[in-house]
């Protein structure tokens, strides 16, 4: 999973899993093998374009800028993911990994030479200005993007807080590019939120992966058990739109959920690079149901979580297809204050699949639709149904002192208000109303 990048970013230092999977230099195991031989022929020809780019371009040019610019090169030639952080960089990498930065809010990566939208994050200038999974960004202010780098084009997008953004976006399904105007804040990530969706049905949505995750999901969840008195009976966990992040934010995620057996394995060059990951006792819900929701912006720890739980049985994925990031990135710190992050292993779920380039499928799809409430009719508004009741001279019900028809309307008025309140979710976000109802539906199957 490789490192994307915040706007204005931070990429990270450790085991990131943020639309990738960044670890420690530690983490694999150095080669034992001797280093090849140089290949001197290669390295005369790269002098020889050194010395005429150095002697011939228009512009005197330092070698320090073209010596970097070659390793930028190098690297990002690799694969999307593998890239050099200078020693700005690498210091706002580290920053990100906590969940205080500043910028735009959006997780980005390079897709055909334009800027494409991982996802925005929750509560953000992008997501409050309307920016979505899978824009493709092709200028910044009067800039194109395209011949830009992706360092280039973050470097772009950053500036002081308050500032105004213009980025010209390209979406799928639009005629038209459309212009959407951000201003710059300081973004603080709350990676957790949660809510009870309806009496004993708790929801959490966790928006990235920061190293605040797992202990803010532990407190989040205690809080709504102490709302529900106790009584919490299924759980959404919602990780649509989200980028990935820290590695061991993951691991925590998927453990505190499951009781036993693997969460995620890694497998590098060398067989001695392998690491497996695996789950301890104690489930927060205690086997009750859970429904998971991805889409096309989950991500790298995302998909470690999601893969995690479905190869485990231990929770039913809806939504889309995830993004697909199942490649591992390193962070390895250089003399000079920066790093490269180079894509080092792949990942596999506990079932042993890969999800690079493929994505998780969920178990049940829903299409991201929307509803809208139809036009009132006052005829029909008007009109109550006929039941047994209304019939003449039917017969009463033989309970039908005050004390059982005053609990009959309780439950009839307590039935309206959920009635209501899903309407509103189902225009609001179908996808977690489609949820919501399944959660039910397990929850009353684990009950009979």
């Amino acid at each position: 999973m490789s490192l994307k990048y915040r706007v204005p970013l931070a990429t990270a230092v450790g085991v990131l899993v943020g639309a990738s999977i960044s670890l420690t230099s530690g983490v694999l195991a150095e080669k034992a093998s001797t280093p090849s031989e140089l290949p001197l022929q290669e390295l005369q020809t790269f002098v020889e374009i050194l010395n005429r780019v150095k002697s011939d371009y228009v512009e005197p040019v330092e070698d320090q800028t073209l010596l970097e610019n070659a390793v930028r090169g190098m690297l990002s030639g690799l694969d999307p993911h593998s890239s050099y952080l200078d020693k700005k960089e690498f210091r706002d990498m580290n920053i990100a990994t906590t969940g205080k930065f500043g910028g735009l809010g959006i997780e980005v990566q390079m897709q055909d030479g334009f800027v494409r939208v991982v996802a925005p994050i929750d509560d953000t200038p992008a997501a409050k200005a309307g920016i979505q999974s899978g824009d493709l960004i092709v200028k910044i202010d009067e800039t194109p993007v395209k011949g830009l780098t992706l360092n280039d084009a973050v470097s772009k997008m950053r500036g002081e807080p308050g500032t105004k953004i213009k980025l010209t976006v390209v979406r799928d399904g639009e005629a038209a590019p459309k212009v959407v105007e951000i201003e710059r804040d300081v973004i603080k990530v709350a990676s957790v939120r949660g809510r009870m969706l309806e009496p004993g049905v708790a929801y959490v949505r966790i928006s990235s992966f920061t190293t605040e995750t797992g202990p803010a999901l532990e407190k989040t969840f205690h809080q709504l058990e102490k709302e529900a008195d106790g009584k919490i009976n299924g759980l959404v966990l919602d990780l649509r739109n989200n980028p990935g992040g820290v590695l061991d934010a993951a691991v925590k995620v998927s453990d505190d959920f499951l009781d036993d057996g693997t969460i995620v394995t890694i497998k590098g060059r060398e067989t001695a690079s392998e690491r497996s990951f695996k789950a301890t006792r104690g489930d927060l819900l205690n086997g009750k149901p859970m429904v998971v929701m991805i889409n096309g912006g989950s991500a790298s720890a995302s998909e470690i979580v999601a893969g995690a739980l479905q190869d485990q049985k231990r929770g039913v994925l809806v939504g889309s297809r995830s993004f697909g990031k199942g490649s591992v990135q390193t962070i390895l710190p250089l003399s000079n204050q920066g790093a490269i992050k180079l894509t080092t292993a792949r990942y596999y779920t506990p079932s042993g699949r890969s999800i690079q380039a493929e994505g998780i499928d969920p178990d049940i799809n829903i299409r991201p639709l929307k509803i809208a409430e139809t036009e009132a009719n006052p005829d029909e508004d008007s009109f109550d149904p006929i039941t047994e009741a209304s019939l003449a001279n039917s017969l009463a019900n033989e309970n039908g002192d005050a004390k059982h028809l005053d609990e009959i309307a309780q439950k009839r008025e307590e039935l309206e208000k959920r009635a209501k309140a899903a309407q509103e979710l189902a225009q609001k976000d179908y996808a977690l109303y489609e949820a919501l109802n399944l959660l039910k539906g397990l929850v009353i199957a684990r009950a009979q």
